[in-house]
């Protein structure tokens, strides 16, 4: 005749068959009186070698004291929920997410009842995610490696202070990020001063490329002794042709000064207005009169350059929108009356101490 304790364990283990989880109950002495079938199949073993094991006796001694503290755990607070393995009997651990429960049988007894999930494809897909963002962050560090060397190679570039006869020429460059699409070029020659600001749109990387490949093509014009106008549509021309299709444009101011010459010429294509600074006077707005390049064929037309009188003592300033969306300490962006107004306010100090 069967004991209240075994139609117990028949009556629970009749419905626990049914799960597709893996349930073992164990009693107060954490033996194993119970293992669904499901169970069976995660640890590899039958029911007659595993009933009455005791579960401890299961796990290599490393793992006893976690094993017990969950088992503590759970008879402390009525139930515990981790994740550990199933020991199964060919070595293998089997990750599992286990969920026990402490009740009391018919007659009074405790026992425990352990629900474990496999999830060994969790596991292989946070093994596969860890690895990934390993391989993720090698190359962000990779990436930013290059950057800085690629910020290093594009401030090489960046104009130096220069003297040329009587004209004194200071320049700043900062890109808005590690690298940006903003250059400028100072050209001097035995007849002639040619400065010129670029600013490729966009920023960062892509920008930068196609700055790099507008300044090799620039500084090429400048040598050959092309004029302002004809240089500003070879430049649009030539990105059309090995850019067309692309989303970039870009705008340019140049300036030329003659050997004693007593006006500068300038030339603007959609860039920010040039600014002349005499003494004691408004700094003077000089527009572009050409439309942006890169995207129009006809953008430079006949009537591009601007000659201005110049005298000793007067500045000019060149610079790209980086300066005029600038924000001032009341957090207002300048804009082209704020920078004006720097300007002027500086303009009576040293030429390198202007920038």
């Amino acid at each position: 005749m069967q004991s209240a304790q075994q139609l117990w364990l028949e009556q629970v283990g009749n419905v626990l068959e049914t799960l597709n989880q893996g349930v073992i109950i164990n009693d107060e002495r954490k033996q194993i009186v119970f293992a669904n079938s499901k169970f069976l199949e995660m640890i590899k073993m039958s029911a007659d070698d595993l009933l009455g094991q005791s579960i401890v006796n299961l796990y290599p001694p490393e793992d006893v004291t976690p094993l017990l503290e969950f088992i503590a755990r759970r008879e402390t607070h009525g139930r515990a929920l981790y994740e550990f393995y199933i020991p199964q009997a060919d070595g293998v651990r089997l990750p599992v997410a286990v969920t026990s429960r402490q009740v009391l049988g018919s007659d009074g007894q405790a026992f425990g009842i352990v629900t474990a999930t496999d999830i060994s494809a969790l596991k292989q897909t946070e093994a596969r995610l860890r690895e990934a963002n390993a391989q993720l962050e090698q190359r962000y560090r990779e990436i930013e490696e290059e950057l800085v060397l690629a910020a290093s190679v594009q401030q090489s570039l960046a104009p130096s202070s220069l003297t040329w006869g009587g004209a004194s020429v200071e320049a700043f460059y900062q890109p808005a990020r590690t690298i940006g699409g903003d250059f400028g070029l100072i050209a001097p020659r035995q007849d002639r001063l040619t400065l010129l600001v670029c600013d490729v749109s966009g920023h960062g990387i892509s920008s930068a490329l196609v700055a790099n490949r507008i300044y090799t093509e620039a500084i090429s014009q400048m040598e050959s002794g092309a004029g302002l106008t004809a240089m500003m549509q070879h430049l649009n021309r030539f990105v059309m042709r090995s850019l067309g299709g692309s989303v970039f444009f870009f705008t340019l101011m140049a300036a030329r000064l003659n050997r004693g010459a007593s006006t500068i010429e300038l030339a603007g294509a959609g860039h920010p207005p040039a600014m002349i600074v005499s003494r004691n006077q408004k700094p003077r707005l000089l527009e572009s009169r050409s439309a942006v390049l890169g995207l129009l064929a006809d953008a430079v037309d006949g009537e591009t350059t601007l000659k201005v009188p110049v005298r000793p003592g007067d500045r000019l300033v060149i610079y790209t929108d980086g300066f005029t969306e600038s924000f001032n300490s009341q957090q207002e962006m300048l804009g082209i009356e704020g920078l004006q107004q720097i300007v002027c306010d500086t303009a009576s100090l040293p030429l390198v101490m202007m920038k």
